[in-house]
């Protein structure tokens, strides 16, 4: 168990460096971070500071090691943009996103897992049906139509729910939370809802063709011949055998709420870290969009080595394979 762990762990961390020097590389060869961070009427002196701060007098390899050893110390650089340190302005940002992508994530549990579970469970019934072939504008929608369509019918022909924005918010000190506020929850419903209509989708189609691939299996057909009951059959064998690939879909799919929520928190004026990346785009923020890329790539490896490594909790044969 000891080796597995450390493999994975290993792995995550090499990852973790290739897309920070690739980070790197972007920060150091688009723009010039001298004509923009300093005033026109700069001195010699002030010039030099700023080169000794920015570490351009020092060779490529040791300014990657300081730019590593800036990250690990929350020193993600300086805005082009607002002039201000990037770590501030992705702490600032940080919770609507979060927020966001867990309300979606929640959305697709409540929803996705129950609704697929029947559709392999009864794949002929009409209600799975239905569900099918509503599965399929989930599908082939974009999120920004679905977002436009809820705004249309939501917020301006029948004014239930705020198009744009996240709400009043509370201030604990480390968190700042719409969660806890009616007009909150208002804001989050539509945007949360257009970007878990994919996953929903995508959860649903998964789990059906995994329990019905399952349920042709010799040991479902051996428990059948044995009496055993459906439901224990279904709920118990079934399911169990759906757990791996359920799990790491999950695991992705948290990371594509948080990776792809550009386009959804664009459409509804959602003040995370995707708008943030999008303006920073529009004034080409290097440093913004860099921290952005790396934050993304680590919370896709953070989340794939969480479900690695509860791989051997659910089936502790994957670690004879591994050994």
């Amino acid at each position: 168990m000891l080796s597995y762990v450390s493999s994975r762990v290993l792995q995550t961390v090499a990852v973790l460096l290739v897309i920070s020097f690739i980070a790197f590389l972007l920060v150091q060869n688009l723009g010039d971070p001298l004509a923009i961070l300093l005033p026109p009427d700069a001195t010699l002196a002030q010039r030099d500071a700023l080169v000794r701060a920015l570490h351009l007098n020092q060779p490529i390899v040791a300014r990657f090691f300081s730019f590593v050893v800036d990250m690990l110390h929350g020193n993600f650089g300086i805005s082009y943009r607002t002039q201000e340190p990037v770590a501030k302005l992705i702490a600032e940002r940080f919770p609507a996103t979060a927020e966001l992508a867990f309300v979606s994530l929640l959305i697709t549990i409540v929803i996705g897992i129950p609704a697929g579970v029947y559709c392999g469970v009864r794949p002929r019934s009409w209600m799975a049906r239905a569900i099918m072939f509503t599965s399929i504008a989930g599908v082939t929608l974009p999120n920004f139509v679905v977002g436009v369509v809820l705004i249309a019918v939501f917020s301006v022909r029948l004014g239930w729910l705020p198009s744009f924005g996240r709400g009043a918010t509370v201030n604990l000190g480390f968190w700042t939370t719409g969660l806890l506020t009616r007009s909150g929850w208002e804001s989050i419903i539509l945007p949360a809802i257009a970007l878990s209509t994919f996953q929903v989708t995508f959860v649903i189609r998964l789990l059906r063709t995994q329990l019905m691939e399952v349920g042709r299996s010799e040991h479902i057909r051996f428990a059948r011949a044995r009496g055993l009951p459906d439901r224990r059959i279904w709920y118990v064998y079934a399911i169990k055998n759906t757990l791996l690939p359920v799990i790491t879909i999950m695991g992705l799919q948290l990371g594509n709420i948080i990776a792809f929520s550009v386009v959804t928190e664009n459409v509804f004026a959602w003040p995370g870290l995707g708008t943030l990346f999008l303006q920073s785009i529009q004034a080409a923020d290097i440093p913004v969009i860099a921290v952005y890329l790396i934050f993304v790539g680590a919370v896709f490896m953070v989340i794939n080595l969480a479900v690695e490594l509860s791989y051997p909790l659910i089936d502790p044969r994957i670690l004879k394979r591994t050994s």
